[in-house]
Order: structure tokens, then C-alpha cells, then sequence
């Protein structure tokens, strides 16, 4: 496993001698852009001049006055129209009801499935999934809280969740018109063992609603009952593992990082019983359903299940390869597939250079390798750690999924895991994720030269690419957080050093840095009155530790030319003022449990703008209080 140097330990940057940087950094934003799927909101309008009849082209031969005013006129016309055809468009959106949704069912369509329907836990072998039907019990199923934004990416119309029968067809009581159910089959790696078959224990997959963009969003409803992957368990979901799931998933969208989507929660009125933290004492809770929603819930894990199963198995990795592609990376279509027939063009030893047009499949992994290196690079900048970073639970399509134990950075210490399976060895904390995102990748890049649809030297090239596009993009966003021009590793080196001596919050403290103004002859006390807040009973040697680093940034940032003001606004838009602490999940939930959704409903409002300041809602971006430290609040257990 290729290993990630820190300079310091909480760095979180390979080394150049590691890994090739990359000789052109991308953007934070432009790197966002290539892994999230975007809504296009164009209005094609013709230019004013194009307006114009013929007689009319000759206004240019007009005096100034005269010239002025015809444009002025035209200026007017073309604000009008364009009004005008945005009103129609809002008019004309697409709204629809629940059997009207365009529902597809592909990956049944085009892929090898189970013989058998339904039925016990077993092994599934030769098959990517198997047609089960929800079997969750309910009675009296109530809806907690919804997202009209993913309504919204399905053309659904919003009234619909006002449908008395909306919360049975989202347990999968009633079944949604064109829906073919079925659970997906896949292994992967669990804390670095290879855990054989996983597969989806608990959830089930309705079907891919086409959207009036031609996106592909599919339904899965988490907690609907046994499938044969359930193993020893129910296949069902409580209340407050559901909370945390809907929250995070719509909470990290809102930060600008690709995950899974949550349309709405419903609770079962079943209870539940569970042993949250593994020790002999389980007990009931209200059970409950989310429906995820993503344009593919496809993992690592996905390929890997057919690669470790014999011979027979092997070829359906190309099978499931080929449907990925043309469903969820067209761009790639194009490109050849002539297996093991490769085109290297070696430019040296240094980096060897893989034409990739030569092998899509090559090609694929090579992008995958890169939406991942984005994907965790986002989770380091804002303080988020995943928990459970096993292969099963790695998307391909470089989306956050699967919301177990997890948790964002309160206290800063790099070795932190919010997840109570991980302590022995903390191989998911927060400072191991860069490395064990690379881990994961190599176990895939294995799987698909088993099926001799890459070369070691494809392999290689991919893992490249991996490193160098993290630290690009981690060096943007940490160039960004602090509001410099340029990259200083110094600066940023220091910042993180001190911040983990000191036990500083996260994201209150890179909030405060917006606040710092670059006034030199300020005197320490009031050279450090922004970071107030989180920089608590400190030492005269730590104090002149931040002192010294405040000088230093204060002249960084002078230099770049830009003014406070411009550097705040700039810094606020990328430093988070709230995050989803599992405090505030924790508050939500237990009042869920006594009946009341009022504080769910209201963290997802507050977790939908995080950058704004909103008034009023302060409490919910202070400190953690002391109970936010206890167990089953910091750290949960995988059965959370």
C-alpha cells in the first residue's frame, strides 16, 4: 500500500516523492463540478441584435443620441422577453405525481440476476442482484421529514408528500407504480479482511426515475425488510440511525460535497430491537425507512464480490463494467475495449504516460481514482470523517454513501473516529482517510485485472492519479479556507499543528480566520480577539505560539492585495458556519422518539444554508457541550 508522508502527521499531504504532483492544480469548485450531477437551468434566448428586422440593422449608421436611444429600447425588449420566457418555463416546470414518474428499471433489465426470487439468506451466486419485495411490517407509518430538493431532481411535485397514502408507499407497503424491487449483490473489505458476500441486508431498490434532464435517479428504500444478504439480521432500520442518515446525506449536499440523497424518512410505528453498543444490552426503538436516493448506488464492493467467486463468476465484471459505462460515464462509450490488447506510450520512467483512449475500462478506473481523490479531499476540509471506509461502502461514482457512524470534527485531533469498531486500531480516523481511500482503490484496481480488462502499468497510472489529484484539490481547498492567493504549506502546517495541540474547534476556528484584519500594529490580545471563542485557557507558550502564527498569516495575507472585506466574503462561502454535529443529530433525536419531528425539521433547515449566518439560529454553531462527548453521542457503533 502506497502511504501518504504527513508533514507534520495532521498534514494529511503526500509527499512529492510519493506521488507525482500534478503540473496544473484544479479548482476546489471546477474538480466539484466534474463529479456531481447538475441541473442545466438554460434559457436559450436570442441575442437583442438578432431581433431585429433588416430595415433596422442600419441603427448603427445613427447619430450617438439617436443610437443610444434604439439600444436603450432594445435593451428594454430583450429584459422583457427574457422575464417573460423565464415566467413560461417557471410555469411550465414539470410537476408530477407519484404514478407518473418515468420509472425504469435497468440494472434488472441488463444484468445477470438471481434465479430465485425472494427468499432466506444464502449465497447469490452468478448474479448482480435478486428481485426481492419490501416486507417491513408498519402500522400507522407517519412521514418525519422530506426534501423538496430531491423532489425536485425527480420532477416530483412537493404537494405529494401530502398524500395520506405517501408514507406507505415509502415503507414499501404499497408498491410504486413500475417498480421491479430487488436487492443488489456485493462483498467487500471490512476493516482490511475480505468479508465475502454483504450485499444489500436491509435495503431495496424500487427503480431509476428518468427526469425531464435525462438523469437517472434511482429509489432505495433503507429498512424495508429481509433480503437473502441480511445474514443474521432483520433487514430493518431504527429511528435514530434513519435520522442520522437523512440529515447527513442532505447536510453534506448543501456543503458542496458529492453524496446520496434522501428524499423523505417515515417511521414503521414497529419498534426495533437493538444493541447499540455491542455489550449484551439490546433494547427496543421506534423503527423507521429513509429513501436514498443517488444515479447509482453501484460500490467497489460491487465488482469485487464476482472477481473472488471462481472463473464462472469472473466475466461478469466486464458485464456490470459495460453497464456502468454506458449508463453513468457515456463520455466513455467511445473509447475501445480490446481487453487485454494495450497501447502504452512510456514517456519516461518518472511518469509513465497510459493513452487511455486505447481501453476505456482503463480509462474508467482512471476517473473513479480521481472522483474518489475529490471526494475525500472535500471530506478533510470541512472535518468530516466517514467511520466505516470498508470497499463495500466506497461509491463509484465518488459520492459519499452509506451514513453509519460518522461525525465532523468538534476538538481537533487527527486520530479521531466517531466509530466504536474502529478504536483498537483507528485504521478509518480522519488523518487515515487519504491513505485508506487509496487502499480501497488498489483492492478495485485487482478486481479488474483479475478480469484482464486493465494492465499493471493502467493500475499504476490510475493510483498516480489518485495521489496527485488529491493533493491538488486539498491544496485548493485549504488555499481557500484561509484566503490566501497561493498555496503556503508553512502556513497551513503550522495552523493544523497548533490547532491540534490546542484542541481547537474546526469549524469555528477556520470561521473566525475570515474575521482576523491585516492591522500590524494591533496588540496580541487584540490580535487574537477573533479567535476568542475556541482558544480557551491558554498557556503564555501556546498563546505566543498562535501569536506568532497570526503575524505570519496576517502578512501572507496583506501581501495577496485583497481587502478584508473581500478576503471574509470569500473565506465564509467555503467555511462552513454550521456542520451536522452528532450532538445536534442527538438532540433531534431524542426528541423523534418522544413523537416530536419539530427540532428534525428544523436542523434540516438550518443544515441547508451552512455558509449563511442566519439570525436567530446561533445555538446550533456554538461549542459542544459536555454530553456532546459521551458515548453513543461522539462515537457509535456500526449498528447505528
Amino acid at each position: 500500500m502506497t502511504t501518504f508522508r504527513h508533514v507534520p502527521a495532521h498534514l494529511f499531504l503526500p509527499s512529492a516523492a510519493t506521488i507525482r504532483t500534478s503540473p496544473t492544480p484544479t479548482s476546489a469548485r471546477s474538480a466539484f463540478l466534474l463529479t456531481r450531477p447538475r441541473l442545466a437551468r438554460h434559457i436559450s434566448l436570442k441575442p437583442a441584435a438578432a431581433q431585429l428586422s433588416p430595415a433596422s440593422s442600419s441603427f448603427l449608421s445613427l447619430p450617438h443620441a439617436q443610437l443610444r436611444r434604439r439600444f436603450l429600447q432594445l435593451s428594454r425588449r430583450f429584459t422583457v422577453m427574457a422575464a417573460s420566457t423565464q415566467v413560461s418555463l417557471q410555469e411550465n416546470k414539470t410537476r408530477l405525481k407519484l404514478e407518473q414518474l418515468n420509472l425504469d428499471n435497468s440494472f434488472i433489465r441488463d444484468l445477470p440476476g438471481d434465479s430465485t426470487t425472494d427468499g432466506p439468506p444464502r449465497q447469490v451466486l452468478h448474479a448482480c442482484y435478486t428481485k426481492v419485495s419490501p416486507s417491513v411490517l408498519v402500522d400507522n407509518p407517519q412521514l418525519v421529514v422530506w426534501s423538496n430538493s430531491v423532489a425536485e431532481l425527480l420532477n416530483l411535485d412537493p404537494k405529494e408528500f401530502e398524500r395520506p397514502d405517501f408514507p406507505l408507499i415509502f415503507s414499501g407497503v404499497s408498491i410504486l407504480k413500475g417498480s421491479v424491487p430487488y436487492a443488489q449483490c456485493y462483498g467487500g473489505h471490512q476493516f482490511g479482511t475480505w468479508a465475502g458476500q454483504l450485499g444489500d441486508g436491509r435495503a431495496i431498490t424500487l427503480g431509476e426515475v428518468l427526469n425531464n434532464q435525462g438523469e437517472r435517479w434511482e429509489l432505495q428504500l433503507k429498512g424495508s425488510g429481509k433480503t437473502p444478504y441480511s445474514r443474521f439480521a432483520d433487514g430493518l432500520a431504527v429511528l435514530r440511525s434513519s435520522i442520522r442518515e437523512f440529515l447527513c446525506s442532505e447536510a453534506m449536499d448543501a456543503l458542496g460535497i458529492p453524496t446520496t440523497r434522501a428524499l423523505c424518512l417515515v417511521t414503521t410505528g414497529k419498534n426495533v430491537t437493538r444493541d447499540m453498543f455491542y455489550d449484551g444490552n439490546p433494547k427496543e426503538e421506534p423503527g423507521a425507512i429513509v429513501c436514498r436516493v443517488a444515479q447509482s448506488f453501484l460500490r467497489f464492493g460491487s465488482y469485487q464480490i464476482h472477481a473472488l467467486r471462481g472463473e464462472e463468476d469472473v466475466p461478469i465484471i466486464r458485464t456490470l463494467l459495460d453497464y456502468t459505462i454506458q449508463h453513468h460515464f457515456p463520455h466513455l462509450n467511445s473509447l475501445s475495449s480490446k481487453g487485454e490488447d494495450f497501447s502504452l506510450k512510456p514517456e519516461g520512467l518518472e511518469k509513465p504516460a497510459v493513452d487511455l483512449t486505447s481501453n476505456k475500462y482503463a480509462a474508467w478506473f482512471c476517473e473513479v481514482a480521481e472522483r474518489t481523490a475529490v471526494l475525500i479531499a472535500k471530506w478533510q476540509g470541512v472535518g468530516f470523517t466517514h467511520g466505516v471506509m470498508n470497499t463495500d461502502n466506497m461509491s463509484v461514482l465518488g459520492l459519499t454513501i452509506d451514513y453509519g457512524p460518522f461525525g465532523f470534527l468538534d476538538a481537533f485531533d487527527p486520530n479521531y473516529t466517531p466509530n466504536t469498531t474502529d478504536l483498537p486500531g483507528r485504521r478509518y480516523c480522519f488523518a487515515n482517510q487519504p491513505d485508506i481511500g487509496m487502499w480501497n482503490l488498489a483492492q478495485l484496481g485487482g478486481t479488474l485485472s483479475t478480469a484482464n480488462l486493465v494492465n499493471d502499468e493502467e493500475v499504476k497510472y490510475a493510483m498516480a492519479k489518485y495521489g496527485s489529484r488529491f493533493m491538488d484539490e486539498y491544496q485548493s481547498v485549504m488555499t481557500k479556507k484561509l484566503g490566501l492567493a497561493k498555496y503556503n504549506k508553512d502556513l497551513i502546517s503550522k495552523l493544523l499543528t497548533n490547532m491540534a495541540i490546542d484542541k481547537v474547534d474546526y469549524t469555528i476556528c477556520f470561521r473566525a480566520l475570515s474575521k482576523i484584519k491585516t492591522i500590524h500594529d494591533f496588540t496580541d490580545d487584540e490580535l487574537l480577539n477573533p479567535l476568542k471563542p475556541v482558544l480557551l485557557d491558554m498557556s503564555k507558550e501556546r498563546k505566543k505560539a498562535w501569536v506568532d502564527w497570526s503575524r505570519q498569516y496576517i502578512q501572507e495575507v496583506a501581501s495577496s492585495g485583497i481587502s478584508d472585506e473581500e478576503r471574509k466574503r470569500s473565506m465564509d462561502s467555503v467555511n462552513p458556519k454550521f456542520v451536522l454535529r452528532n450532538y445536534l443529530c442527538q438532540s433531534a433525536i431524542d426528541a423523534a422518539e418522544q413523537g416530536d419531528f419539530t427540532e428534525v425539521r428544523r436542523l434540516l433547515e438550518v443544515m441547508q444554508k451552512p455558509y449563511d449566518e442566519q439570525e436567530g439560529r446561533e445555538k446550533y454553531a456554538r461549542l459542544p457541550p459536555a454530553w456532546a462527548y459521551r458515548p453513543g453521542v461522539c462515537m457509535l457503533s456500526c449498528s447505528s
